[in-house]
């Protein structure tokens, strides 16, 4: 299957150090050479970059590990294909709008039998299980609150009973922002561990790679770091629970 990276912030951030790690797992270190992609907010906008290309062979790839964009939230994916062809339209991340704001979803995992009925705004592009899980969401939430988001606690639990709904047909592993907060829901596996002061050095797992995060942050920052499989060897990540939905809001995980 696919695998997820997430970061949520409270200071712009960049994300060129755990996506060194994560890109190596495209085709290096593991099989995920199927096409990638990331997404980064920036304001009221986002920059997405997507490829058919292993990440590990990907210019594009190349680019963004040397190119330190800095963002609150940032989603990427590198894809193991199960449904859909290996093209451009089934890469993700996928960004549709919803309610005036950008909305980037992500997935890891295979649906069975999931054929919702959908239309509007809200139609897949591609062929992939996963780009119509996310236009599933969104028309749920059109349908349910309207033209108005709802505040972030009627939004979490919306968004807690529509992927269960949708994880009844398999493994469904996803990561959503609409640039303010961070929803994560683990199927099967997710991690997650926080940088805050006093910060520490990390060692990346796939690549012979460190940073002294006290050198390059102010101790202000807090930094979360969500994704498949840990990126680094010498920091304690924190499992989800099967079936959980975690909302991360300024690099906190909400209780």
């Amino acid at each position: 299957m696919c695998q997820l990276l997430g970061m949520n912030c409270n200071v712009p951030t960049d994300i060129v150090f755990s996506f060194t790690g994560f890109a190596m797992r495209g085709g290096h270190t593991d099989t995920h050479h199927d096409g990638w992609g990331i997404a980064f907010f920036e304001g009221a906008g986002v920059r997405l970059f997507v490829d058919h290309q292993a990440a590990i062979a990907s210019p594009v790839a190349a680019l963004i590990k040397s190119y330190p964009i800095k963002s609150r939230n940032v989603i990427a994916h590198i894809r193991k294909a199960t449904q859909g062809k290996v093209a451009l339209e089934n890469c993700h991340p996928f960004v549709r709008e919803l309610w005036g704001r950008y909305w980037v979803f992500a997935h890891n995992g295979d649906l069975k039998e999931f054929a919702p009925v959908l239309g509007g705004a809200f139609r897949p592009v591609g062929s992939t299980d996963s780009e119509r899980a996310f236009c599933y969401l969104l028309q749920q939430l059109r349908a349910r609150f309207g033209d108005n988001a709802p505040p972030l606690d009627e939004l979490r639990c919306a968004l807690g009973e529509l992927a269960q709904s949708i994880a009844a047909h398999g493994t469904f592993n996803m990561m959503l922002s609409d640039g303010s907060a961070l929803f994560a829901h683990c199927s099967t596996r997710l991690c997650y561990v926080v940088r805050e002061y006093p910060f520490a050095t990390a060692q990346l797992s796939d690549e012979d790679v460190s940073v002294d995060f006290s050198q390059v942050t102010t101790p202000q920052d807090r930094v979360a770091v969500i994704v498949t499989e840990p990126l680094t060897s010498n920091e304690r990540w924190t499992e989800f629970l099967p079936g959980e939905m975690k909302v991360f809001v300024d690099g906190t995980p909400l209780p």
